[in-house]
């Protein structure tokens, strides 16, 4: 009989009042059960309950929302609001799932596998002109079709997480 070992993966529950950044490089579970205020950047899954009161803004792979948010949303996989949902502000999702009964008032622009300069700019919080340059000398990766830059979403985040923005 073979066994095939599982990866552990990290649960971590809030059930207090925070403020503050919550930033995990490793894949967690992170569940937010009381009122948090500030920033959250994780990998694997973020799950808001139905009791949380959220004031941040959020980047993750895997999120899910049952509670109120308030702020920026940006899903690298999926954005899934519970019919519990009460969401206020623009959220960037790949995939969406809004269940019948959840609220959501903002501007949802979908991140597709390809982005444009203008869209790099927005997905990376930077101005236009460095993207042009990071581009043009070869630091960011990237290629053209005709005039225009294309960048694969995948190697954007490769490239993010490796450290390598900016240099």
């Amino acid at each position: 009989m073979a066994f095939s070992k599982k990866m552990e993966v990290k649960i971590l529950d809030v059930d207090a009042s925070m403020q503050g950044t919550l930033s995990f490089k490793d894949p967690v579970n992170l569940r937010i059960n009381g009122k948090f205020e500030g920033n959250l950047e994780t990998k694997g899954n973020l799950t808001v309950s139905p009791t949380a009161q959220v004031y941040a803004d959020m980047i993750g792979d895997n999120i899910i929302i049952g509670g109120k948010v308030k702020g920026k949303i940006i899903a690298r996989e999926r954005l899934t609001l519970l019919p519990t949902a009460v969401v206020e502000g623009d959220i960037y999702p790949v995939r969406l799932n809004i269940t019948e009964g959840a609220l959501f008032e903002g501007r949802c622009s979908m991140l597709h596998d390809f982005l444009n300069a203008d869209e790099l700019a927005k997905y990376l919080e930077v101005d236009l002109n460095s993207i042009m340059d990071w581009a043009n000398a070869g630091k960011v990766p990237g290629h053209k079709e005709g005039n225009e830059w294309r960048f694969e979403r995948k190697a954007i985040d490769s490239w993010v997480a490796s450290g390598k923005i900016g240099k």
